[in-house]
């Protein structure tokens, strides 16, 4: 085939042993690659009801048939398994620069099974794997690992995936990080990792696949670049990164803040894009492949932070510990942000699961003496969640296991287990339906639909239409998934420019209509799974808070009424028919 290698690889990490297969040509016409090659995989090869944090678990490790093509925003990889932080489906994905040598080893995607009986690290290297003693990496911090195994493998281009502490204990939103900063972020990859005793995986790869016409994919790369780079929505992240959302989402009053209270904070302007460009020396960075340079290589210039540099804060780090924590300095900020690195912690879980423990302390529902804003003692709590000590134990379970053992379930603002991103749905009325029917949880990045709701294309407050709107985005995304695509060019690439992508890697002429069929047929996957594993159609809701407590000074909230018809209206648009799933 044409812009796949066609075949997997299955690491048994009980045995040490790996075997292939082949996948059919049928495979791929019906999901791609990535994401729907992938979900079809854990469907089929992920026993029923599997603990996440068992053996059995597999964890999918995956790139798309535009990766390892010159390709503009194909330059991620993507992890798929079942979370141990949600019970259900898990998907994450993750820029720099690993995804071109995890392209490159001869195969569309890894399946790992078992668990090793020792700590261990993975090195792919084309076809041959190699299993090596871990032991000098334990207790290094996820950045640490990689400093370390970059200088062991120096004299070789090699993609580094590592876990923090985090991982190491199993924390359940535990993420894996490569290229200093990049991650896959959300639903607890990490813990997975852990779970199998991996510390980290190596991956060198000099294998090129076929593409389907090449001229094809020339004459794409030039056209959008010269498009692309004119865009005012890839100017402006160059400029600003994704920092620049702090000021946009705060003005409309949806920044979320005081744990979900209110929606925005009075020192706005000593944490968005001015500030952290005013009290740091920031760099516009960018992965492989993209003109865009979102990243935010950041060098702190003054303070007690002095010299610290990172790749961040992004707006989810400035949301969670900026808003919902109330941190007032910027610098602070991106301090919390490398804690959380070095930890290898999730940011938006983290935050949401600091600023919990602020409001449960405030209730007397715990006796962690902490309050919004003080910076040490959160950065204290982070650290006893990664390493479960204390009340840190209970947290690492995340907010929704926590709420409930404390006996604080008002409180549980989480989507199927999944913390919120910083985006309030009492404003954001789309956004709320994105969160509420995600397949993961409550994830921003399923339908980006702030972005219509922001940008005037849609009415926050529209009930009509909206569903037909978000489907459509849901569609298109899930298409970037399966190839594997960054989000940012989402205003760059609809459905012609998808439809070249694919007829110049894998030689398919797809319409519109039957790219939505395709992404179709990968959301009924990721529902039999999700409902296999116990997932309820009533769970596509959200938390009762945001229809019981007003928000700002329009007291805004929900209606049941106008949320319930945003759902049924999704459910009919496409296909779901929750009575026949009980």
């Amino acid at each position: 085939m044409k812009g796949v290698f066609g075949k997997i690889k299955t690491i048994n990490c009980r045995d040490r042993k790996c075997h292939e297969e082949t996948v059919p040509a049928s495979i791929y016409e019906k999901f791609l690659g990535g994401k729907g090659l992938a979900s079809y995989l854990l469907l089929k090869k992920n026993p029923a009801g599997v603990d996440p944090l068992s053996p059995d678990n597999k964890l999918i490790l995956a790139t798309g048939p535009a990766n390892g093509f010159s390709v503009w925003g194909a330059n991620r990889y993507a992890a798929f398994t079942k979370s141990p932080l949600t019970g259900i489906y898990s998907e994450a994905y993750s820029g720099g620069k690993a995804f071109l040598h995890i392209a490159k080893t001869g195969y569309d995607a890894f399946v790992l099974d078992g668990a090793f009986d020792t700590w261990t690290y993975i090195e792919v290297k084309n076809g041959s794997v190699a299993f090596k003693s871990a032991d000098f990496l334990l207790g290094k911090d996820s950045l640490e690992t990689e400093q370390v195994l970059k200088e062991t493998y120096k004299e070789q281009k090699a993609g580094i995936l590592t876990i923090g502490p985090a991982g190491e204990n199993l924390v359940k939103f535990a993420y894996v990080n490569n290229d200093f900063g990049r991650c896959l972020g959300r639903t607890g990859i990490g813990a997975v990792m852990g779970s199998k005793k991996i510390k980290a995986m190596v991956f060198i790869g000099s294998q090129e696949k076929q593409p389907a016409s090449s001229d094809g994919l020339k004459d794409f790369w030039k056209k959008q670049f010269e498009v692309g780079v004119q865009h005012p929505g890839s100017k402006a992240y160059k400029r600003l990164g994704t920092p620049m959302m702090v000021d946009i989402v705060s003005t409309v009053g949806a920044f979320p803040s005081r744990y979900w209270q209110e929606g925005t904070v009075p020192h706005i302007d000593k944490i968005n894009a001015a500030a952290l460009n005013e009290e740091c020396e920031v760099k516009a960075g960018a992965c492989t492949y993209c003109f865009i340079a979102c990243n935010r290589w950041t060098t702190v210039k003054k303070g007690r932070h002095k010299g610290l540099k990172l790749d961040g804060p992004e707006y989810e780090t400035i949301g969670a510990f900026g808003g919902l924590n109330m941190v007032e300095d910027i610098k602070e900020i991106a301090y919390l942000n490398d804690l959380c690195d070095r930890l290898g912690m999730d940011t938006i879980t983290a935050g949401n699961v600091t600023a919990f423990a602020i409001a449960a302390r405030k209730k007397g529902k715990i006796d962690f003496a902490i309050d919004y804003g003080e910076v040490d003692r959160i950065a204290e709590l982070l650290r006893m969640i990664a390493y479960r000590q204390g009340i840190g134990d209970l947290l690492a379970e995340g907010v929704r296991f926590a709420a409930k053992e404390l006996g604080f379930e008002e409180m549980s603002i989480q989507v199927k287990g999944l913390e919120l991103p910083a985006f309030d749905p009492r404003y954001l009325k789309g956004m709320g339906l994105g969160f509420a029917i995600s397949d993961r949880g409550a994830c921003h990045l399923r339908t980006t639909f702030y972005k219509p709701e922001l940008a005037g294309l849609i009415p926050p407050n529209q009930i009509e239409g909206k569903a037909a709107m978000l489907l459509e985005y849901e569609d298109r995304l899930t298409i970037y998934d399966t190839l594997i695509l960054c989000r940012f060019f989402r205003d760059l690439f609809f459905w012609d420019e998808l439809g070249q992508i694919i007829k110049g890697t894998l030689g398919y002429d797809f319409k519109e209509n039957e790219l939505r069929e395709i992404s179709k047929n990968i959301a009924l996957t990721i529902r039999e799974f999700n409902l296999r594993e116990g997932m309820e159609p009533e769970e596509d809701y959200l938390p009762e808070h945001f229809f019981k407590h007003p928000l700002g000074k329009n007291r805004l909230v929900l209606k049941d009424e106008e949320f319930a018809r945003l759902v049924r209206d999704y459910y009919e648009l496409r296909g779901y028919h929750p009575a026949e799933e009980k």
